[in-house]
């Protein structure tokens, strides 16, 4: 069995299935990114109104209706605090450790899903320029079936490994830009948390003094 005429009988069925590959892979990208989006509207709050409050309970040493306030709230930031007022009663070094084992949690539910979109854009132009290879061979082919003469099935060889190429560029940019802002909100609401979380650790260790 000649491997070389079975990859070549392959490339010449033609870079349609890659282009379909391409679309179905544009479709789970973006249902990612749309679930993304929504968690990222469902789990927001606004962190002012919540450091305001936090920090005017802890300068009355509620520390319990501090942690009922935090539960109200359906952030990232607040569960990640909320460990840390839970473990208040054990000191400040406790508190911390609470808090940044919570903040690694956090950010793994944040990040779900997150490397097939950072997977997807960095290989979709990969997978288009398999599509282009497919194309060429498949243009060469009919070019030595047409002995040298161009032809219409030759033209249309070379237009469907551009598209090729074409169609995995469209696919990777946009999915990119997703992944990137993304990112850039988890790193913006972890970073929220640890100010957050800064507050609470400034007031037991003033409270120890």
């Amino acid at each position: 069995m000649d491997i070389q005429n079975i990859l070549t009988g392959l490339a010449l069925e033609g870079a349609t299935w890659v282009m379909w590959l391409l679309v179905g892979l544009s479709v789970l990208g973006l249902t990612v990114a749309l679930e993304r989006g929504l968690t990222v509207l469902a789990t927001r709050d606004d962190t002012h109104v919540l450091r305001r409050d936090l920090v005017q309970l802890l300068r009355e040493g509620d520390l319990t209706a501090a942690a009922h306030r935090l539960e109200r709230s359906r952030s990232y930031e607040a569960k990640v605090v909320r460990a840390g007022v839970e473990a208040a009663a054990d000191g400040a070094h406790a508190a911390e450790e609470r808090m940044a084992g919570a903040a690694q949690t956090q950010r793994l539910h944040m990040e779900e899903r997150l490397i097939f979109l950072g997977t997807l854009g960095a290989n979709a132009p990969f997978v288009g320029l398999l599509g282009t290879v497919i194309g060429i061979i498949g243009a060469f082919h009919q070019l030595d079936a047409s002995a040298g003469k161009v032809t219409a099935g030759l033209m249309a060889e070379v237009g469907e490994a551009l598209v090729a190429t074409a169609v995995g560029i469209l696919v990777a940019l946009p999915t990119v830009a997703f992944y990137n802002l993304f990112q850039r909100i988890n790193k913006t609401r972890l970073a929220r948390a640890d100010a957050l979380g800064r507050e609470l650790l400034a007031h037991l260790r003033a409270e120890r003094r």
